[in-house]
């Protein structure tokens, strides 16, 4: 497909998001087919759909990394980013919300609001960005619009405004009425395209209600609209349009439409709705970021080709016919074949060998990318998730990502001897990829292992290594990532002395340790007097002390939620060199963990059941007997949705209980809640076992 030139006012750059199943990649499907990017619509049931193209996410029938593709409807580019669905691979959607202007949440019309699409919302908010709505599956048998909107407006945000009422429920669901239009869209049995018919009598009353309340909702927001409403008169259908896109791009209305993707119904207003109320990336505010080496001096880039070079790297891929492909999502400037890159993460420039438009996993070459544009490059090799590529003259640096810590570990064992290298390798292509998979190898022990966001998420690293790099590796158990923290403040020395007879080594340093709020991570201060404390001497010191914190003091795990504070040190003007302060902040700084009263962290996980109602007193106990609290149980017609926290470790091969204990009918899911600390006699086996396995540091 030649590429299509837009105006920059009329592309639209979003994602589209959703909780597992709620038909998310069959609706990208449908927008494909609509706007003629493809000719026949794929199934996830059949495994041929044009954005899940991992051998994975065919065989499981679920999204797994996010995709990008590129279409036209109505004379508007829609640069489109599906992204899964699955907890496990949050990763994705939070790099993917980064670079977007927009988003599609879809919510299934059964299952309603569901903690996915929670995470989702909350990650949205903290980024702005406007959104719409969409209620799909409204064909399947249990569906009720009117409870799902009820449940958005309840646990995702007051400010939704339906567009649309459906026509029919469950099996006899056919289209939809469009309140601003007063029309009826009906989709009759083998059509593509819907007929346009008056408001079925049955719905008259309903629809004109529903339309008072959506146009002074609009109103209010308005005030030149809001005036005209009191004196008595209806706006113009474009004034009221235009009010509506105000709203929803300023984040104050939240506009929600209907349908059912797998029969194509609803998914052509979706469309509409997509490029009449979504932003252009010049409604946005400029993207804000500071000059390389001095965070003070904030920069502005607005969404303009002249403007100077800003390009974010959101994603990184290892392609096996053209090897390193950095995905970017362009917010200034332009850039052709062949000119040059500036990483200033690493200060190094490069020259683009060569730029691609996606479409799942397909590629189409192109000359040139400039504002507004999501493509792929070749040829920028520094770059990791996260880097900005800009003008080498005109340098700048945006927010980095921030990615949720893995909770599950597993231990990789090479087939053979021979293997061992290649085993390191792949794995550290797989963690260039997701920065959600982190990879640790023991020099000492020679053990690989691997971290990451649930079973699920080191389940299809390891099949990746099979199916993409042909390593088979032996793998052991998951196992939980702990953290280790202090509960006291304590102050000791750490000091490093060596005589060998010529230059000695020498190096004291004072330190204070103490706790911080969960969530905090490792914070290192020097309040060292410069009179007496070389300032030579201050990193070496930091260095020593972080290192000595990510290997762990009592049972191997890194020490987090800490701050250590350098208080002040000795030096010999001879025998002192940097390398003995990395020892003796090292020696400090475990010396300290140990005396502040230490303890192990636990990952605490959401879990979100859903089960019958025979069912649900078994589920509640089961729960509490895995050290569990139940915080809400919500009913969905016969099914009963149980919210919880429960301890990881407690729910290792949980599917295999729940089918047990539901005779197969159960679903579940589990995601990160936040590390708490755990019980000190469950700690002490912890720590014990650590000690047999010879995993705790003697350093």
């Amino acid at each position: 497909m030649a590429k299509k030139q837009a105006a920059i006012e009329k592309v639209r750059i979003i994602g589209i998001f959703a909780h597992v199943d709620a038909g998310k990649t069959t609706t990208s499907e449908a927008i494909l087919y609509y706007t003629g990017r493809i000719h026949r619509v794929g199934s996830v049931d059949d495994g041929n759909t044009q954005l899940d193209w991992m051998e994975q996410e065919r065989e499981r029938g679920i999204t797994i990394t996010s995709a990008a593709t590129a279409c036209h409807w109505k004379g508007h580019r829609i640069n489109l980013i599906d992204t899964p669905g699955h907890i496990d691979f949050t990763a994705e959607v939070v790099r993917s919300i980064r670079v977007i202007d927009g988003a599609v949440m879809i919510l299934c019309g059964v299952g309603g609001v569901e903690p996915q699409t929670e995470t989702v919302w909350m990650h949205a908010n903290r980024e702005n960005l406007p959104r719409i709505l969409f209620i799909n599956k409204l064909d399947r048998l249990g569906a009720d619009f009117e409870h799902v909107l009820a449940e958005a407006r309840e646990r995702l945000t007051p400010n939704v405004v339906p567009l649309q009422l459906p026509i029919g429920s469950e099996s006899t669901f056919t289209g939809v009425v469009d309140l601003l239009s007063q029309q009826a869209l009906v989709w009759h049995e083998g059509a593509d395209d819907p007929t346009v018919e008056p408001v079925p009598a049955s719905l008259q009353a309903r629809v004109a209600a529903a339309r008072r309340d959506l146009l002074d909702t609009i109103c209010e927001t308005d005030d030149a609209l809001l005036e005209q409403c009191l004196e008595g008169s209806e706006p113009a259908l474009d004034k009221i349009q235009a009010a509506l896109r105000r709203a929803t791009i300023a984040g104050k209305l939240v506009p929600v439409l209907c349908g059912a993707s797998r029969n194509r119904i609803g998914v052509q207003p979706l469309l509409d709705g997509i490029v009449a109320y979504l932003p252009a990336p010049v409604d946005m505010p400029p993207v804000l970021g500071v000059t390389p080496g001095d965070e003070e001096e904030i920069i502005e880039r607005p969404d303009d080709p002249a403007a100077p070079l800003c390009a974010a790297a959101f994603k990184i891929v290892t392609d096996p016919h053209v090897g390193h492909l950095t995905w970017v999502r362009v917010f200034s400037g332009r850039l052709g074949l062949g000119e040059t890159v500036y990483n200033p993460r690493v200060d190094v420039r490069e020259r683009v060998g060569r730029i691609y438009r996606m479409h799942g996993s397909q590629r189409e070459q192109v000359d040139s990318m400039e504002a507004s544009d999501v493509v792929a490059l070749v040829g920028v090799k520094s770059a990791i998730t996260g880097d900005t590529l800009c003008d080498p003259e005109r340098p700048i640096v945006l927010e980095t990502f921030k990615f949720p810590a893995p909770v599950i570990t597993m231990a990789l064992e090479p087939a053979s001897e021979e293997d061992r290298d290649k085993l390191r390798q792949a794995v550290s292509r797989l963690c260039d990829e997701d920065p959600t998979l982190v990879a640790r190898f023991d020099p000492e022990t020679g053990e690989q292992t691997l971290a990451g966001m649930g079973e699920l998420h080191l389940e299809i690293a390891v099949d990746r290594l099979r199916t993409e790099f042909g390593i088979v590796p032996r793998i052991g158990q998951p196992q939980v990532a702990y953290r280790e923290t202090v509960r006291l403040p304590v102050e000791v020395s750490g000091s490093y002395k060596k005589q060998t007879g010529g230059r000695g080594h020498f190096a004291e340093v004072f330190l204070r340790v103490e706790p911080l709020p969960r969530g905090e991570g490792v914070l290192f201060e020097n309040e060292a007097p410069p009179s007496e404390f070389p300032q030579e001497f201050v990193r070496p010191t930091e260095m020593g002390i972080r290192e000595a914190l990510e290997k762990g003091i009592v049972a191997g795990y890194p020490v987090t939620d800490v701050r250590v504070t350098l208080l002040g040190g000795k030096f010999h003007e001879v025998d002192s060199a940097a390398m003995d302060f990395v020892i003796a902040g090292s020696m400090g700084v475990r010396r300290a963990v140990r005396q502040a009263r230490p303890a192990l962290l636990e990952p605490i996980m959401l879990i979100d059941v859903n089960i019958s109602e025979e069912q649900l007193g078994a589920i509640v106990a089961d729960i509490g007997r895995r050290r569990g609290v139940v915080k809400a149980v919500r009913v969905r017609g016969s099914v009963r949705n149980v919210d919880g926290e429960v301890p990881l470790a407690e729910v290792f091969g949980y599917a295999t209980s729940l089918r047990s204990l539901t005779q197969g009918r159960g679903t579940f899911t589990l995601e990160f809640l936040r590390y708490d600390l755990l019980p000190d006699n469950l700690a002490a086996q912890v720590i014990k076992e650590r000690q047999a396995e010879g995993k705790i540091s003697r350093r």
